[in-house]
């Protein structure tokens, strides 16, 4: 099946496809997609939004297949769950991967807490050729390390560290993060949800 992903991140995009290999979704990007600003509030709002707007965008070009929007984020328990929602742009628009990393464990030193629990949370929102809408949600617990180690993933994954053997999600090999991450699970959940409706 034929699947646009409502990304401009090539990170995303690479993780998504390795994700979904074998599942008979054959994940594409669009190169001419304009994101819709998101919202504060929901990750399932903004993954909705996004796999809507690509529909209306794939209509308008006369491009047929089914949609897949993710929104996800990295939620820190001592900072009451922030960056959540808003971990995109964490740190200003302007700002870096690694940027928002060091102003991730900055804030977290300031705060004092001995408590470094943090979750990585995504939402995936699927419509087909049909028009119907499907949402799932996967999260992961871990915590954060107090620096940066490693050079695989994207986003918040060199200060991600998952407990068993202690390493940052940057430091898993692709095949290892795939197996275990929160856009798995979700992906996982989204695919049994689809397959149960037909």
């Amino acid at each position: 099946m034929r699947v646009f992903v409502a990304t401009n991140n090539p990170g995303k995009l690479r993780e998504l496809r390795a994700i979904f290999a074998g599942s008979g979704w054959d994940l594409e990007s669009y190169l001419e997609y304009a994101e819709p600003d998101e919202g504060p509030i929901s990750y399932g709002d903004n993954a909705a939004l996004k796999a809507r707007a690509l529909r209306a965008q794939l209509e308008a070009a006369g491009i047929d297949g089914g949609v897949l929007g993710d929104d996800s984020g990295i939620e820190v328990t001592a900072l009451a769950g922030r960056p959540g929602v808003l971990s995109a742009r964490f740190g200003g628009a302007a700002a870096s991967w690694e940027d928002r990393r060091m102003a991730l464990l900055r804030e977290l030193a300031s705060e004092g807490s001995d408590d470094r629990s943090a979750r990585f949370v995504c939402v995936l929102h699927f419509v087909d050729r049909a028009g119907r809408e499907f949402s799932a949600r996967g999260e992961i617990r871990g915590s954060l390390a107090t620096t940066e180690r490693g050079s695989a993933g994207f986003s918040f994954d060199p200060i991600f560290e998952y407990p068993p053997g202690a390493r940052t999600f940057a430091e898993f090999s692709e095949e290892e993060k795939n197996a275990v991450s929160h856009r798995a699970r979700a992906a996982q959940a989204l695919l049994d949800a689809v397959r149960a409706a037909v």
